[in-house]
């Protein structure tokens, strides 16, 4: 039975739904399609500052690849689950701009051929990922290797932010959006799907994203180090 079927029940008096449930499940509903929507634009501030700058500068492109990955994972683990379209709706338009975000990463340092086959290659896995071809026992592997995947793409702009001093050209509204969409989401998956390894995604997501988000403050009106800018000029 659906969570809105529970809910519509217990207002018939045929299943018992006690209010308190019944609020956390609205809450949760709620929540999920404000980030889904939230999601549609989250990574546009982002998308725009490379394009003004027509540079990626101090965006990780393998950050940005292990991003993409456990974006898509989710996607296809949720799509194979039945899961409600609010608890993982958010990862189709957030695989559309990370994968135009790694596409202006490579067109922007002389590597456009690179770029174009980059997403056409994305787009072959993830077609593949998504069709019933797909085996589910692939899908649990990859939703449980997506807290490492997670982990290793918020590490690596973590790192990549410390050696270059600076942040580059992440935008701290995307940052912080996705920062606090991660927490939304640890409430949501315990009340929509109730899988540990979905809930324990958004935790490792949300520590990291917090990490990125105390640097975007760390570093704020700072210069790249002059090895970046030395790399930059040359």
């Amino acid at each position: 039975m659906s969570i809105l079927s529970r809910i519509r029940t217990n207002w018939l008096g045929s299943v018992e739904c006690p209010s308190v449930l019944c609020a956390k499940i609205l809450i949760s509903k709620c929540l999920g399609y404000a980030i889904i929507c939230g999601s549609c634009i989250v990574k546009v501030p982002q998308l725009i500052k490379i394009l003004k700058a027509k540079s990626g500068e101090g965006i990780s492109l393998p950050s940005v690849t292990f991003e993409l990955v456990a974006i898509s994972a989710t996607w296809a683990y949720g799509k194979g689950h039945n899961f409600p379209f609010s608890s993982y709706g958010e990862s189709i338009f957030l695989a559309i701009q990370t994968s135009i975000i790694a596409f202006l990463v490579l067109a922007f340092s002389n590597q456009l051929t690179k770029g174009l086959v980059y997403v056409a290659v994305y787009a072959g896995t993830l077609a593949f990922l998504l069709s019933p071809s797909a085996p589910m026992s692939l899908l649990v592997v990859l939703q449980g290797a997506n807290i490492v995947l997670v982990s290793f793409s918020k590490m690596i702009q973590a790192v990549s932010n410390y050696n270059n001093g600076s942040t580059g050209q992440l935008s701290v509204i995307t940052v912080y959006l996705l920062f606090l969409g991660s927490i939304a989401r640890i409430f949501t998956s315990v009340q929509e799907t109730g899988d540990m390894f979905v809930v324990i995604t958004y935790c490792v997501a949300t520590l990291f994203n917090g990490v990125i988000a105390a640097q975007m403050i760390y570093y704020w009106n700072t210069t790249p180090s002059p090895q970046e800018q030395s790399k930059k000029s040359s």
